[in-house]
Parts: structure tokens; C-alpha cells; sequence
């Protein structure tokens, strides 16, 4: 575990670096077409950013431009976005490398350990040490991911939550190996997609998914012992704990199946028995219902 510098908080920076100018990034790769690929592709869409989303999935990639422009639409409708901001171009491709070269890579596949290791390793390769390799991980160890990679010292982990449009603060997750000039790329990344960055240190879950996982983890297991329905869960966290969505519709919000990936990594890391993903939340998401993005989850869509 990597100790935290006491200027954790990169607001100021990022700021300035904004203020600057674009610190360079233009040209932005995003890997995965998936729910946070397609809302960190509008992201920087949005900003002004050219944006290569790619996926191998032809059913993903085919709905993918009209996915992001959608997204783009709702950030506008709730404010996120100016209505007037020049958007950027979005080019939408199934291979590495119509994406490159690029300012910046960002990962977002599944939250599988050996998938993103296979997919940050083939970037990696690819892009060389001078382009700024982003893992999206929401609970591998940022170390772990860069110990198989030909350049280590130029990844770093950035957890978006979704929608990364809505939400203005970001995780940074700098590895052991991560080097000075990567975290300066990071900065001016940030800084173009108007994002507040805190810096954390590396470990299973980081902060956010360490604390709310195990949480949405035992609100299922409330529901699952029969103690209170799922409406009454998220209501009572919601106007008794101030907890914006309750968990229960946030875990539709993240994908049932990415919440059981997320819980099994942080079991097989912590030993916590508390990780280990409830029954219920399994047997959801063997029937598909995976929450909002499948129609279904804890809730009807």
C-alpha cells in the first residue's frame, strides 16, 4: 500500500493547468464500449475532446455513437454540459489502432483482472512510454495491473463513476511504479475534462469501492433475509443516512454483474468475508438482470 501525500487534493492544480490551456490533450482513446466507456467517451466529447471509442463487440460499437450522443443530450438537459459548447468529433472503431495516436488511453472494459491486464498490456505495447495510460478500475490494485505491462511507469488509475459527466470527482490512483511526468499528464487530462482529482493511495478498492461495495453488498443482504423490501432500504438510507440514491439503486446504476466482479476482487484480495457478493445479487445476475443498462435489476426499467 502506497502512503498518500498530504496534497492529496488536485483541485487547484487541475485548475490551473485548465487555465493554462489543454496541457496538450486533444486526441483521447477510450477502450470499451461499455456503460463507462460510453459516458467517459461523451465526457470528453462534450469537452471538446476527439474521441475514438473502440470495442471488438460489433453489437457494442454499432450502438455506440448513438449511445454517447444520447448521453451527451442528458448532460446538456440536466445542466452538466452548455447547451452552446462546441462538442468535439467522436470516431467510433473495433481496432487499437484507429485510435492511435493518441494524447491518452483510457481502459474500461470489464472489471475482470485478466482481461484488463491483456487489454492494458496490448496498449501498452502499442502507444510506447509517451502516451498516458488510464486504467478505469473501480478495485484492482493499479500496481497489479502494471506489473505485466513493457511500461509501467506510464499508467495510472482513474476510477470514474458513472455518469462521469455528472459526477465531478474523480479517484487518482498513482502505482508504484508510476512516474512523475505520468502524473503531470494526468493533471492536464483532468483539467480538460473538468474533473476534481484526489489522490489515493493504491490498494484493493481504493476508497470509494472499499466503503460502498461492502455497503451495497449488506443492503442486498437485507433484502435477501427479508428485513425490509428494496424500496424501504433506499428510502431509509436516503432520508435517514442523506445517502443521494440509495444503494440499492446505485447498484443498478453500476451493473449488477460489474458489482459482483468488484466484490469477488476485493474478497480474493482482503480475505473480508464481508465482500463476498450476496446470494441474491448472484442470482440476479445469472437471469441477466443487471440492472439498468438490461431493463432490470432491483428495480423495473
Amino acid at each position: 500500500m502506497r502512503s498518500v501525500p498530504a496534497e492529496a487534493h488536485i483541485d487547484q492544480i487541475v485548475s490551473e493547468n485548465h487555465l493554462a490551456g489543454s496541457g496538450g490533450i486533444n486526441q483521447l482513446t477510450v477502450v470499451g464500449a461499455g456503460v463507462m466507456g460510453v459516458c467517459i467517451g461523451a465526457l470528453g466529447v462534450s469537452r471538446g475532446l476527439r474521441v475514438t471509442l473502440i470495442d471488438n463487440d460489433p453489437g457494442k460499437i454499432g450502438m455506440a455513437a448513438g449511445r454517447v450522443a444520447q448521453e451527451i443530450r442528458l448532460a446538456k438537459l440536466m445542466g452538466a454540459v452548455d447547451r452552446d459548447a462546441v462538442p468535439g468529433e467522436l470516431v467510433t472503431a473495433s481496432s487499437l489502432a484507429a485510435g492511435l495516436p493518441a494524447d491518452a488511453v483510457i481502459e474500461a472494459v470489464v472489471e475482470i483482472a485478466d482481461e484488463k491486464a491483456r487489454v492494458l498490456k496490448e496498449v501498452s505495447a502499442a502507444v510506447g512510454p509517451d502516451t498516458l495510460l488510464v486504467t478505469n478500475t473501480s478495485s484492482i490494485p493499479v500496481d497489479e495491473l502494471a506489473a505485466g505491462l513493457p511500461h509501467p511507469e506510464s499508467i495510472l488509475g482513474i476510477h470514474f463513476m458513472n455518469p462521469a459527466y455528472l459526477i465531478p470527482a474523480v479517484e487518482v490512483v498513482p502505482g508504484a511504479r508510476t512516474s512523475e511526468e505520468t502524473k503531470a499528464r494526468a493533471l492536464s487530462l483532468l483539467a480538460v475534462l473538468g474533473r476534481k482529482g484526489v489522490i489515493v493511495g493504491d490498494g484493493p478498492g481504493f476508497v470509494t469501492s472499499r466503503i460502498s461495495h461492502r455497503m451495497i453488498n449488506d443492503a442486498i443482504k437485507v433484502v435477501e433475509e427479508g428485513r425490509a423490501s428494496v424500496e424501504d432500504v433506499d428510502l431509509l438510507m436516503q432520508n435517514c443516512l442523506g445517502h443521494a440514491t440509495g444503494p440499492l439503486r446505485t447498484a443498478d446504476l453500476i451493473g449488477l454483474d460489474n458489482l459482483a466482479d468488484s466484490l469477488r476482487i476485493l474478497f480474493e484480495r482482503t480475505s473480508d468475508d464481508n465482500f463476498q457478493p450476496a446470494r441474491l445479487l448472484l442470482q440476479k445476475v445469472a437471469m441477466g438482470h443487471h440492472g439498468r443498462k438490461s431493463g432490470r435489476g432491483f428495480y423495473t426499467y
